[in-house]
């Protein structure tokens, strides 16, 4: 990653000594991790906001090759918001790390290895399955199932009703990419 940072703000004026003092701190993320390739930062001022602490929002956001890790913070200046946001964000890289630089050989499951999700906002745990999703699967085959991940831009999955089989399939891309079916039955 470079030391420069994408900031962008809303409802704020981007002064320069914002933006150096946003790239100065957000610029040495990739010292912590080099795999990270792009960092933003949006700064915004929400005028009603009810309470005056949470008016002014940091949000913190760092992409690299198979993950994106993310921080928003509120307080009642801008600068704070970031300082705290760039603190979570810190936590959250080293926790990371631990959990795929230095391997998971305790022969815990991938359920009890997890470690709890705060909710950022209210401070609360979030529950196991965050978020669940429904949509209308439409008969076709692998090929058109293909051509329609390929003209979503779904880049790794597409679910799909297989009309040949008349069963629901999942087709995946490969490493290669080429394109894997799998095609599930019941046990």
């Amino acid at each position: 990653m470079s030391n420069k940072v994408e900031v962008q703000t809303r409802n704020i004026r981007l002064t320069e000594k914002i933006e150096e003092y946003v790239n100065k701190k957000a610029g040495n993320f990739d010292h912590y991790l080099p795999s990270i390739d792009d960092a933003r930062v949006e700064l915004a001022h929400y005028q009603a906001a009810r309470n005056a602490d949470d008016r002014n929002v940091a949000q913190i956001t760092v992409h690299g090759k198979g993950f994106t890790l993310r921080s928003e913070e509120r307080a009642g200046e801008v600068l704070a918001a970031f300082d705290q946001a760039h603190d979570n964000m810190q936590r959250q890289i080293e926790r990371y790390k631990g959990k795929h630089y230095h391997g998971r050989g305790d022969g815990r499951s991938a359920a009890e290895a997890a470690e709890p999700i705060i909710d950022d906002e209210t401070g609360e745990l979030s529950p196991l399955v965050a978020r669940r999703k429904k949509f209308i699967l439409y008969p076709m085959s692998a090929d058109e199932a293909a051509i329609q991940m390929r003209n979503l831009g779904h880049d790794n999955f597409f679910i799909f009703y297989n009309a040949e089989t008349s069963k629901v399939n999942v087709l995946y891309r490969r490493r290669n990419g080429s394109y894997g079916l799998i095609e599930p039955e019941l046990g």
